[in-house]
């Protein structure tokens, strides 16, 4: 027996086969990708806490500075495109976690003081916007285009 004899040939893969793996491949990735980008709902209720944060008479703490509302959501605006086009934030609940309650430079938590209240960690108060809004959808503000 010649040492050639001895070696067992793999077979090709078959064609049919090969073409349903790099499908399902496809459509695991497209999927993917598709499950990152904030829906519309996920936009409007973003959207909404943005101009919750602007609309209330709140200071927002950021490294230890405290800045008035306005400023604040430019800042989370900011936040939240750059955020978006990485596709990490496709939920509201998502750009709590991931832009609006710490500092992505120090890992310092934001904090919200409201007239009258507490002093809060920014996210329990973006949680609390967010509930309140689920509850009364109605009365969220127009998003602006």
């Amino acid at each position: 027996m010649a040492a050639s004899e001895g070696v067992m040939r793999r077979a090709a893969p078959c064609p049919r086969r090969l073409g349903a793996r790099l499908l399902a491949f496809g459509l695991v990735c497209v999927c993917a990708v598709a499950a990152a980008a904030p829906s519309p709902v996920a936009e409007r209720e973003i959207d909404a806490l943005l101009a919750a944060l602007q609309a209330s008479p709140c200071r927002f703490q950021r490294n230890g500075s405290w800045y008035p509302a306005a400023e604040a959501k430019a800042h989370l605006q900011r936040k939240y495109d750059y955020l978006r086009k990485r596709d990490l934030a496709a939920s509201a609940e998502q750009f709590i976690e991931r832009g609006a309650s710490r500092s992505s430079s120090s890992g310092k938590a934001y904090r919200v003081a409201c007239p009258g209240q507490p002093e809060q960690d920014a996210a329990n108060w973006f949680a609390q916007q967010l509930a309140a809004l689920r509850r009364h959808p109605a009365s969220a503000p127009p998003r602006p285009d």
